[in-house]
């Protein structure tokens, strides 16, 4: 806890002055006392609603496998999610990462004296509290595990608010455990020089209030982290001023009748440690329910609180009066400047300039106008009469062959009729707009006008612009010279709320001063970031993700965040080295559970893999049953040797019959087919010379085929055979050839998932086909990453797990829209087990716009219920779902074991295969990969 001072002078007899001293007081105590930090009408609802009460789930099962949850060299530890406790790791991992705090936790001692032991029910919960946080901040410092598990010391934590039966915000929490470690260093048994590391840390606040009178008083005053405004700021030193002067403020030297009420605050000292908590959550009366505040508010990574400090008052005064005489200014210059860029009367505004230059092109603008005689024709009259009717005179007569002066007239009269060019525009009237009568004089004044107006226009523009420009570049730097940077405070950890008033996620971004680079601690995810994710994640704006507490650490105090190094060998400590005898010894056994953990996997992992390889083999010595999907092809090779045979011999026949089925298959696997007449499945050697197997594996694999004993006995056959099997029992590398023929078993694997899981979503059976999609998407995923010509088709199969996931996530939402129990549970299981461990699939690769647009939809769906009116056992669900559904880690959780499947012979396999490709309905024809 931090100490106030607020310094107050009384001076006279005046009881209104007094009573109003006394309440200003009481406001400014409650405000600064309330342990709860929310106001009264966020109280009332937060007892009302009892809905926005949680409890305790598990977001996700650990991995397996315990070489996921290996530490990596040098990496931090992250702390393990046990229903919705993110922001409990988000607060403790900016505090660990204050070195000196980490070390005052880790060497902290109960008492040990008698006198000292606890004696009251807070004091019996605090002792067990902060063994759990120094077990807690042992392993975090020399754990092998990626991430711990904080349980322990959590659940002593949610139990004291279980026991007050009123929901609690996670600023309440982060409050409460500052407390109970305060608690606890006092009850140490060696105060002294923890005394002197309180203090080091005591925050005094020097608070002047102001009466009409002018007169002041003083209190003080306990409060935590610092209390600031968002709404209607756009960056922290604007809710800084506000939240140090409040009301109006004149100068000290003014007249006392002119003396107006209000509050100074000033800082006398500050903590190594600065706290700011953004206030982003605000109740609307309207609605009956907290909202939260997206704004936008940027802070800068380095925060210079001398103008802020009790010392520095006077200078901040007259500096405070400058910049506001310099706003004041900065508004007139910006309204005279509106004037110019929006210029008009009416609905519609242009910019001066503009319509100057508008007007100059309007007056220089020439008439052009067409003329309806345009379209007549004055050529002889049609069809050889003139425009009388009469015949023209016959060549040879006795008449002219010129026409009379008055029949050309009356032939010119005459009009031919032209249906498209009757409708014309009226021949007085210009093509485009133009002035109808302007001499040159007059359009010689009025373009030197209008060209002059139009400059002096724009020079009053920029004039008005760079007068601007100054005006926000001499507040900007109202506080950069040097005696007002002398108490710089660096951001050491922001921490970060995505989602809306009621529920969210929280993470936290850390600086690493050693690195020198930011570090995002999400869960048990830790990964290396930067100022520009801090930013789009921190400042607001974004999605629904913003900062809600800033942790500024003092610059000139470095020892916050120095490593400890031995004081003989002078060498850093470093991971156990850091603890204490007793920690030491509590992370060894922890990190020998962990290393037995590996080594019983890892032997049951080499007993796996000898029963594959024994499978391997027998499999190998049935591959030829399986590997004969067309005996046909080899029977027709062997029938085409008959005349080399009787010629040559049985082994230029064999030869020969090799030569024809590989052919037969080269013109198979250079053949561009529909999905649906996928030659892969029906030929496995199709599939080795479309995926480039080595040359031995080919011939191999198509001797196995011609030594199967179903294809026939007669002589020419078995004679055959001698030479195959003299062929087959050569040396080979067995190992590579089982391995491929493994790939093309799990070739099979995936296709098989996949035409399961297409044929239960064509049947709408969701919940059953998603398993059977996720299961071939990675498994077809892993085939892909060796070759492209491996697996199936991505997009394919990425589109109906897309469209599967949606599916459930609108069926799951209907059922909860009924609102009645069981639907509602059914609802919420379906989105815990089968949607949500599902979204880090979707998320794991942000190149794939379409999963995450989906992602959002099935987020948006949920969260459009936060505004809605519902009963409380509702509310209460939506609350401890929301956190699950909102969380951004793209860490993979533990899903059941792949579905069960069954054996298909390769002619229904592929029979089966072709039916559910060629039934598809999507709009586009995906490759098959190929």
């Amino acid at each position: 806890m931090f100490v106030v001072s607020d310094v107050i002078d009384l001076t006279g007899d005046d009881k209104d002055d007094l009573q109003r001293a006394i309440a200003l007081s009481l406001e400014e105590s409650n405000r600064a006392f309330r342990e709860t930090g929310i106001t009264d009408e966020e109280q009332a609802i937060t007892e009302n609603k009892a809905s926005l009460k949680r409890t305790h789930t598990e977001v996700w099962s650990d991995s397996p496998n315990p070489h996921d949850r290996k530490r990596q060299e040098n990496c931090p530890v992250g702390l393990k999610n046990v229903g919705n406790t993110c922001w409990f790791s988000a607060v403790i991992q900016s505090l660990f990462n204050l070195l000196e705090f980490q070390r005052l936790v880790l060497h902290y001692s109960p008492p040990a004296r008698v006198q000292d032991l606890p004696r009251n029910q807070k004091e019996h919960r605090n002792l067990p509290f902060m063994q759990e946080l120094r077990n807690l901040f042992s392993l975090m410092v020399g754990s092998k595990r990626k991430y711990v598990d904080p349980s322990k010391a959590v659940e002593i934590l949610k139990d004291a608010f279980k026991s007050s039966e009123s929901q609690q915000d996670v600023s309440e929490f982060t409050h409460k455990l500052l407390d109970w470690l305060e608690d606890a260093f006092q009850m140490k048994a060696n105060v002294k020089p923890l005394k002197a590391a309180l203090d080091e840390n005591v925050n005094k606040l020097h608070v002047t209030y102001f009466l009409s009178t002018g007169k002041k008083f003083e209190n003080t005053e306990m409060f935590g982290q610092y209390p600031l405004q968002v709404n209607g700021f756009k960056d922290l030193h604007e809710c800084l001023e506000a939240a140090m002067v409040e009301g109006e403020i004149e100068s000290l030297h003014s007249a006392e009748n002119s003396a107006k009420s209000g509050q100074e605050h000033w800082f006398t000292e500050l903590p190594p440690v600065l706290t700011f908590e953004l206030s982003r959550f605000e109740f609307n009366q309207a609605l009956g329910r907290p909202e939260k505040i997206h704004n936008k508010l940027e802070f800068p990574p380095m925060l210079y609180m001398d103008r802020y400090m009790d010392r520095n008052r006077e200078i901040t005064r007259i500096k405070r009066e400058e910049i506001r005489r310099l706003k004041e200014h900065l508004t007139v210059l910006q309204q005279r400047l509106e004037r110019y860029l929006s210029y008009g009367s009416g609905p519609k505004r242009f910019p001066l300039a503009d319509v100057l230059q508008y007007a100059m092109e309007f007056a220089s603008s020439k008439p052009v106008c067409t003329s309806p005689v345009e379209d007549i024709d004055t050529s002889a009259p049609p069809f050889g009469t003139t425009a009388q009717g009469s015949s023209a005179p016959a060549e040879g007569s006795g008449a002219t062959s010129q026409p009379s002066q008055q029949q050309q007239q009356q032939q010119q009269r005459v009009p031919i009729h032209k249906p498209f060019t009757q409708s014309r525009v009226p021949p007085d009237l210009p093509m485009h707009p133009a002035p109808r009568h302007i001499t040159e004089e007059e359009l010689h004044v009025l373009e030197g006008c209008l060209h002059r107006w139009r400059n002096e226009v724009e020079n009053d523009t920029r004039d008005l612009q760079g007068s601007i420009s100054r005006i926000h570049r001499t507040i900007e730097l109202m506080y950069s010279d040097k005696t007002m940077m002398q108490v710089p405070y660096r951001l050491h950890a922001v921490l970060v709320h995505e989602g809306q008033a009621n529920a969210g996620h929280y993470w936290a971004y850390i600086y690493d001063p050693h690195h020198r680079c930011w570090m995002k601690y999400n869960d048990i995810s830790v990964t290396k970031s930067s100022w520009e994710e801090l930013v789009r994640d921190s400042f607001g704006g974004y999605r629904n993700a913003s900062a809600y507490c800033l942790m500024y650490i003092n610059d000139k105090k470095p020892f916050l965040i120095e490593e400890e190094f031995d004081k003989e060998t002078g060498q850093m400590l470093s991971g156990l080295d850091k603890l204490p005898p007793d920690l030491k010894e509590y992370v060894k056994e922890d990190n020998q559970l962990f290393e037995r953990e590996l080594e019983e996997w890892d032997a049951m992992q080499a007993r796996k893999a000898q029963q594959e390889k024994l499978a391997l083999a027998a499999a190998a010595a049935a591959a030829a049953t399986m590997m004969t999907p067309n005996m046909q092809g080899i029977i027709m090779a062997i029938g085409k040797t008959r005349s080399v045979y009787d010629k040559c011999g049985p082994e230029a026949a064999f030869f020969k019959a090799i030569k024809v089925e590989y052919g037969r298959l080269l013109r198979l696997a250079q053949e561009d087919t529909a999905p649906q007449n996928d030659h892969r499945l029906q030929h496995v050697i199709v599939y080795f010379i479309q995926n480039q197997a080595p040359k031995k594996i080919l011939e191999r694999t198509l001797l196995m085929q011609f030594a199967d004993r179903n294809l026939g006995f007669d002589e020419r056959y078995e004679a055959l055979l001698l030479i195959i099997d003299i062929k087959v029992s050569q040396p080979n590398n067995s190992k590579k050839c089982i391995l491929w023929h493994q790939d093309y078993r799990n070739f099979r694997e995936t296709t098989i998932f996949l035409m399961i899981g297409l044929e239960l979503f064509q049947k709408k059976s969701f919940v059953e086909a998603l398993m059977y999609l996720i299961y071939a998407y990675q498994y077809n995923k892993e085939l892909l990453s060796k070759g492209p010509y491996r697996g199936h088709d991505e997009e394919l199969i990425a589109h109906y797990r897309r469209e599967c996931l949606l599916k459930l996530n609108e069926h799951a939402a209907a059922l909860f829209e009924t609102g009645e129990e069981p639907e509602v549970n059914t609802g919420l299981n379906i989105m815990n087990e089968l949607v949500v461990p599902c979204i880090p699939l979707l998320l794991v690769d942000e190149l794939e716009e379409k999963d995450m647009v989906a992602v959002e939809d099935m987020r948006n769906r949920w969260c459009s219920y936060l505004g809605q009116e519902m009963e409380p056992n509702l509310q209460e669900k939506l609350t401890d779902f929301l956190p699950k559904l909102l969380d951004c880690s793209t860490e993979i959780k533990t899903f059941v074991e792949p579905p069960k499947m069954p054996s298909y012979s390769t002619l229904e396999l592929c029979e089966r295969f072709g039916r559910v490709m060629a039934s598809l309905t999507l709009s586009r024809t995906p490759a098959d990969g190929r």
